[in-house]
């Protein structure tokens, strides 16, 4: 798998893949009164994968199923809990990646890190970004994931297209990232995770 055509610098954005970043998470601030200050966060990690395509670098993105107990019917990356048998967050979003939509890990370049993600629901999350094989072909878990798709880098790197939503969270509002994206709802964590990488490529432009 070559470089991206339209990020040939990407890897100057993100921090190694031998020096993980350390630190709770970089939201964590904006969480101070909803997460006890003493609360143990569960690692976990996602796949942020970047797809060669002749119209531009896209970005892929599932929409789990109603039916599951945290984050039923929203868009997130592939991924979850760092696992004792996971060597480190690459190896559990790759294995998570393959379990999910059915990629394997001989179609996927890990590239490097983005800062991790504090969630409310406890979880310290390390997003992993990687270059995807462009003739990947999904093959979702009908119980974990309901559609996977891709949305274009360049609409989610413009910031007209990311705006923030109030909603009331434990009495209290709470403002998060969503995009105006027309065919899915992008947001929370996922969007916050997508800003992130913005952020981190704006830095080197």
């Amino acid at each position: 798998m070559s470089a991206l055509p339209d990020w040939p610098d990407l890897s100057a954005a993100l921090h190694p893949l031998d020096d993980p970043p350390p630190g709770p998470g970089w939201n964590l601030a904006e969480l101070h009164d909803l997460v006890p200050h003493d609360a143990v966060s569960i690692e976990a990690a996602v796949l942020v994968g970047l797809v060669p395509r002749e119209e531009g670098t896209q970005v892929l993105l599932t929409r789990r199923t109603d039916a599951l107990r945290q984050h039923g019917g929203q868009v997130s990356f592939p991924g979850g809990r760092i696992e004792p048998e996971d060597a480190d967050a690459v190896a559990a979003a790759l294995r998570e990646t393959h379990e999910e939509i059915g990629v394997g890990a001989r179609q996927i370049r890990p590239l490097g890190f983005l800062d991790p993600l504090a969630t409310i629901t406890g979880y310290r999350v390390q997003p992993v970004v990687a270059l995807l094989a462009s003739d990947y072909v999904a093959m979702p878990d009908p119980n974990e994931v309901a559609d996977v798709f891709e949305v274009p880098l360049a609409f989610l790197l413009d910031p007209a297209n990311l705006a923030t939503h109030t909603l009331d969270f434990r009495g209290r509002p709470r403002e998060v990232f969503e995009y105006r994206y027309p065919a899915q709802r992008i947001w929370g964590a996922t969007a916050s995770m997508l800003y992130n990488l913005r952020q981190r490529l704006e830095a080197i432009r």
